[in-house]
């Protein structure tokens, strides 16, 4: 006979829901605990059997455990959301760290400089005195030259209306000056550099190099600009204004190139006499130093050759700009000039049907490559130095 069971006990089968219940809802409040302190959420889904699914209580039990994750989840967004606020205050706080730090360093520099500068001012004030010669001549030559320089600018603007008194007067001037200076120093022979000759004194100084250099560029650049006020006293029927201006351009590129060689004597033999006071390592070192200057001064001279020779082809073929313009032409513009507006002088005909003082658009175009009044590009190049202009660059090596 098969024993009955009896209403008041429960089958095994509903004694193990009940127990996967209770551990299911532990491991769920330790889960929640754990997200709680770590921030992080750990979801384990355990597999339950069919009695567990079958039983009402199992379905509590997972109600729990689904209440649980989504809290837990929350508390995560919460956390996260809480570390994203914080991460641009973060940063703000080191990006003013920084700016603290720099400003600290740059109020400690200050500091220095202000605590050194009665010591840099005595160094500086030794150092003029044991250069004032030199320091003097040379702020006597510079304003000499700006003077000389602009100058010759204004009258080569003047055209037919430069003064031939004030350009005899800057020839003696410069001259004069060239003069004076050499002979103040003809001890020195300064004027040997000129030539590429070596002139009395030793080149182991270093000063001494500079001093030589810069006096033979400023006497280059007189030399140059004496020319170009022989050419402003040639008289216009022999010479016109626009040959004129190709004769400036091209001895100012000649000033150029020529004093672009000037100085490599001078420098060479101050590089090689570094190798005379030591053993084989200095002497090898101041060949060394003397073979690389001489390089780069060769790749500058293929530079200044290439610009030499399209500044000759530019002066025997001297471009045109337009052509002759006739009477009934200058008529339907009032026979004035838009420039000078004077009646006209030459008048030019740009290909743009534009009618220019031949004069006047060849001093512009010294300058410019575009049409006074249109703006279209006449000119596939500026002429520079047309204007009697002479560079102000210093040429120490």
């Amino acid at each position: 006979m098969q024993a009955n069971y009896s209403p008041l006990h429960s089958p095994p089968g509903a004694a193990g829901s009940e127990d996967a219940s209770a551990s299911q809802c532990v491991h769920t409040r330790l889960t929640e605990s754990s997200c709680r302190h770590s921030g992080d959420v750990h979801i384990q889904i355990n597999s339950i059997p069919k009695e567990c699914a079958e039983n009402p209580s199992s379905r509590n039990t997972r109600s729990g455990v689904h209440s649980c994750t989504h809290g837990c989840v929350h508390s995560r967004s919460r956390i996260h959301s809480h570390n994203e606020a914080r991460q641009p205050d973060d940063t703000a706080m080191e990006y003013g760290d920084h700016n603290s730090s720099s400003f600290s360093e740059f109020r400690y520099l200050f500091k220095w400089l202000q605590k050194s500068l009665p010591y840099i001012l005595i160094l500086g004030v030794k150092l003029v005195m044991q250069h004032i010669t030199g320091i003097s001549v040379g702020i006597g030559l510079l304003t000499t030259f700006m003077y000389a320089n602009k100058s010759i600018v204004n009258q080569v603007f003047l055209r037919e209306r430069c003064s031939k008194i004030q350009c005899a007067w800057l020839l003696v001037f410069l001259a004069g000056s060239s003069v004076l200076l050499y002979y103040t120093f003809h001890s020195q022979s300064l004027y040997y550099s000129l030539i590429f000759l070596n002139p009395a004194l030793d080149h182991s100084s270093f000063w001494e190099v500079l001093w030589i250099v810069g006096i033979t560029d400023f006497i280059l650049k007189f030399l140059f600009m004496g020319l170009k006020c022989l050419i402003l006293l040639v008289p216009s029927f022999i010479m016109p204004f626009k040959s004129k201006g190709y004769w400036y351009m091209l001895l100012e590129e000649l000033c150029q190139y020529y004093r672009t060689f000037v100085p490599i004597p001078v420098w060479f033999r101050y590089l090689i006499s570094y190798g005379d006071f030591g053993n084989v390592t200095r002497w090898s070192l101041g060949i060394l130093l003397a073979l690389l200057y001489l390089i780069l001064k060769l790749l500058d001279f293929f530079g200044h050759l290439r610009t030499f020779r399209r500044v000759l082809q530019i002066f025997f073929i001297r471009p045109s700009y337009g052509v002759a313009a006739s009477k009934r032409q200058c008529a339907d513009v009032d026979d004035i000039c838009s420039i000078c507006q004077a009646e006209f002088q030459k008048p030019v005909l740009l290909i743009c049907q534009h009618i220019f003082c031949e004069e006047c658009i060849t001093l512009w175009f010294n300058r410019e490559k575009t049409c006074p009044l249109c703006r279209i590009v006449i000119s596939d190049h500026i002429n520079k130095w047309k204007d009697g202009a002479t560079s102000s660059h210093l040429q120490i090596y």
